[in-house]
């Protein structure tokens, strides 16, 4: 993982168009679902000025993810930027609603990621979807996605997720953005965002793996989140989504009679809850 994943425990991000001086302008895009256009937007200063310099993370300047505000129509996307700061690339809201749009970057001048936000409207006709139950499993493109292991509140823990097809472990899978496998986790109902990459080194070019990919992850509060996993496969890229309850950090259990309890390990403020942002 990067070193820019780096938050602390009680980090809570993507709330906010503004952090630490850095503020996402208005967002411009089609005002209608179906419509073809481009989505555009800057980045600016304390001063008002267009950002231009930004630091690598994860293979991209810039990570944009956009989803309504119900958890549907999930994208993660990454648009170019032109001499003047303006991001932009070609967009169609495929329905109507109200979306959050979040710029995932790491300032030069900075060196820290930030993730900004925004809400923007798609008109039309409006059909909201029913909150799914929490599922650890999903199916996609023919590909059955399980996800192991306990979303903690306000401490590490790890995430198992393993790839099958009809039965078989996928053994395939290909780096994408720098890991096998990128995790996006949303707190419902606020939104607020948590960015996970896989553990472990960064892969070599042309490098393969599977079926397991493990991720470290943190939610800043219990409840329900609802986690977006992108992996790719012979070239093309797929979207399994989950929902997890994260529980909060068990109480510290009394020692026996005639034993002393057995020190706990805290982690250190300066570590990450995994990518909590991106």
């Amino acid at each position: 993982m990067d070193s820019n994943d780096t938050q602390p425990a009680a980090s809570v991000k993507g709330l906010s168009m503004e952090q630490d001086g850095f503020l996402l302008g208005d967002v411009s895009s089609p005002g209608t679902a179906g419509q073809e256009g481009t989505l555009s937007f800057t980045i600016s200063d304390a001063k008002g000025k267009p950002v231009t310099d930004f630091e690598t993370s994860h293979d991209k300047l810039l990570h944009l993810i956009v989803v309504r505000t119900d958890g549907t129509q999930f994208r993660h996307v990454h648009p170019t930027m032109d001499a003047h700061g303006v991001w932009s690339l070609p967009w169609k809201w495929n329905a109507a609603g109200s979306y959050r749009v979040y710029a995932d970057i790491v300032p030069a001048t900075t060196g820290q990621n930030i993730t900004l936000t925004r809400t923007v409207q798609a008109a039309g006709e409006f059909t909201p979807a029913t909150p799914g139950p929490v599922s650890a499993a999903n199916t996609v493109d023919g590909y059955t996605v399980e996800l192991t292991g306990t979303l903690s509140a306000s401490e590490h823990a790890m995430l198992t997720v393993s790839v099958t097809r009809d039965g078989k472990p996928v053994t395939t899978l290909q780096p994408y953005l720098g890991s096998y496998g990128h995790l996006v986790a949303l707190r419902e109902g606020d939104l607020a965002y948590l960015h996970v990459h896989a553990e472990g080194e960064e892969p070599r070019p042309g490098a393969v793996s599977g079926p397991d990919v493990q991720f470290m992850t943190e939610a800043p509060t219990p409840g329900r989140y609802l986690l977006y996993l992108d992996f790719q496969v012979d070239g093309q890229i797929h979207t399994a989504e989950f929902v997890l309850t994260a529980t909060a950090t068990p109480a510290a259990q009394p020692a026996a009679p005639g034993k002393s309890a057995a020190p706990t390990e805290s982690a250190d403020p300066g570590e990450s809850a995994g990518h909590s942002g991106h």
